[in-house]
């Protein structure tokens, strides 16, 4: 397997350090150099007269960039709303379903950490308890609704299920799965999507998956600046969406109300637009071609380096790449290994502890070429063996 060619051009529209390879787009993303234009105009509109921008048809514009995002993601627009981010979506769901004691939520161990302390939280102050069903990691499609399925009980009250797993780069059936909870338990259990990494990767993912909730970011792989991510909500739950912090928009509803507090800095949601314009001027196609394949291998290039198998092929930007055993195994040598290979190797990457496992996840965008993952080949056995 070789390296794509380039995309022409893609490279000069990122301003990352060219001293550092760049390997952990999944994590915060990177802004193209005409989105944070973009936004730097936007910022110096705010500030040349800020009661302006803040009381003359600012609601407006965020509606407008709402529907141009709900497009993108084939969501209904007035069925979403702007958040902050997936772990603010994550947030809001979990405050509007009144879980009491005996209520159960069902996760899966492939989950995002953050959302599972969110969980662990939340049934800590109201007697609930998290039930995880437990996934391989090449879990076929159906071990993966057959294991949540089996961890769904009668007093579950909802399921939350990645749509991209973060930690194992892994794409869930979250269109299955949910069929397949509708079909045991009817709507008494709500099912959330967690769709962190989906905008920019999976076409219209939101699209027939008929989830209670789904929550994305457009920062990471939709090139939008970072704070910018779409919840929606299912007709049903819309009169019981209630804001994290209650502002003047509250009497208006959904999805007002979560949109509009007062004088947060809403530049990177109006600034997301270009962010698709770049996307769609390299080609959303071909972008996404170019990232799976050069994702992929780097994936073998590192793997061999590290002689280790990697699991099988998923069809993404991400790619995980099995760590020797005894390494990064919990959170502490999860935390010091990535700062050493950040400082010894001037490369930032991904690294996961799943299972007493440590999994190094490479990310692959357009501004990234074969040396990039040509410095951990030669870095990376040298330093794992110190």
């Amino acid at each position: 397997m070789s390296a794509p060619e380039p995309i022409p051009g893609a490279r000069l529209l990122f301003s990352n350090d060219a001293a550092v390879a760049q390997l952990n787009h999944g994590s915060f993303g990177l802004v193209p150099i005409p989105v944070q234009r973009a936004q730097q105009r936007l910022r110096d509109e705010m500030e040349a007269n800020p009661p302006r921008f803040f009381g003359v048809g600012l609601e407006e514009r965020v509606a407008h960039v709402r529907r141009h995002l709900a497009a993108f993601i084939g969501a209904d627009p007035d069925g979403t709303a702007l958040v902050e981010n997936a772990t603010t979506g994550v947030a809001i769901v979990l405050a509007g379903l009144d879980l009491g004691t005996g209520d159960e939520v069902v996760t899966t161990d492939h989950g995002y950490g953050a959302v599972d302390l969110a969980v662990d939280e939340l049934c800590r102050r109201t007697g609930a308890s998290r039930r995880v069903a437990r996934l391989p990691l090449t879990a076929q499609d159906d071990d993966a609704v057959g294991a949540v399925l089996d961890a769904v009980t009668g007093r579950t009250r909802l399921v939350i299920v990645d749509q991209i797993t973060s930690p194992t780069a892994r794409v869930l059936p979250v269109r299955r799965i949910v069929e397949a909870v509708r079909g045991r338990a009817g709507e008494r259990v709500a099912i959330l999507v967690d769709a962190a990494h989906a905008p920019g990767i999976l076409p219209d993912p939101v699209a027939g998956v008929d989830a209670d909730f789904w929550v994305g970011n457009f920062h990471k792989w939709a090139y939008a600046p970072r704070g910018t991510a779409l919840l929606t909500v299912a007709a049903r739950w819309r009169d019981r969406i209630r804001p994290l912090a209650v502002s003047w928009s509250q009497p208006a509803g959904f999805p007002g109300n979560l949109e509009w507090v007062g004088a947060r800095d809403y530049t990177p949601w109006l600034a997301a637009p270009v962010g698709l314009f770049v996307l769609r001027s390299l080609g959303v196609d071909a972008v996404r071609r170019h990232n799976v394949a050069l994702a992929e291998h780097g994936q073998a290039l590192v793997a061999a380096a590290l002689d280790v198998d990697v699991p099988a092929r998923t069809g993404l930007p991400m790619a995980v790449v099995p760590l020797p055993p005894g390494t990064a195994g919990d959170p502490a040598a999860v935390v010091a290994l990535r700062r050493r290979i950040s400082d010894e190797l001037t490369a930032e990457v991904a690294l996961n502890s799943w299972r007493g496992q440590g999994y190094l996840r490479l990310s692959a965008q357009v501004y990234n070429r074969e040396e990039d993952f040509q410095r951990l080949v030669e870095g990376l056995p040298k330093l794992l063996g110190r």
